[in-house]
């Protein structure tokens, strides 16, 4: 480093600490908490030293700075406004994800028991339970009567429970 380039870069240094009050209080407006707008000033100037190079001697320092600041706010705040405030492990201690690998399970158990339900109880409950239709389309779709279209829905049921131990 030259003579005149180390001279550039201890006024450029400078210009910099000359510029942490208003950094501080442009970061103070952004955040709101005088702890956290000192941290944001110190990763600011944290980067501007990193990226120092970049730089473009002859613009508005000032400007490239609170650029800095605003950049790394903004960031920040993205990654952490899902977040939820949880000092004492509360609600980490109510989430608790169940294994798919159960309802995988379960789904192929509940398919085997209808399949060994007889026909007409399977056709009678899957047009009233999954299908959604009334007794009375039912017994229409079926041609019998709604006391058999009721009957055999009440006996699937039972099999399918008795069957899947519920």
């Amino acid at each position: 480093m030259t003579a005149d380039a180390a001279l550039v870069d201890r006024e450029l240094k400078q210009r910099m600490v000359e510029s942490i009050p208003r950094l501080r209080a442009f970061a103070l407006s952004l955040c709101g908490n005088s702890d956290r707008a000192d941290d944001l000033v110190q990763e600011c100037l944290t980067k501007a030293l990193l990226n120092l190079r970049s730089f473009t001697s002859g613009t508005n320092l000032s400007a490239w700075l609170f650029t800095i600041l605003r950049n790394t706010y903004y960031s920040e705040f993205r990654r952490h406004r899902r977040e939820v405030p949880d000092s004492d492990g509360i609600h980490y201690a109510t989430l608790v994800s169940q294994p798919t690998q159960d309802d995988h399970m379960n789904f192929l158990d509940f398919n085997k028991a209808m399949q060994e339900l007889p026909p007409d109880q399977r056709e009678a409950l899957i047009l009233v339970g999954a299908a959604g239709f009334s007794y009375e389309e039912a017994a229409e779709i079926c041609n019998c009567a709604i006391g058999t279209v009721k009957s055999r829905v009440s006996r699937a049921r039972s099999q399918l429970a008795t069957r899947l131990g519920v």
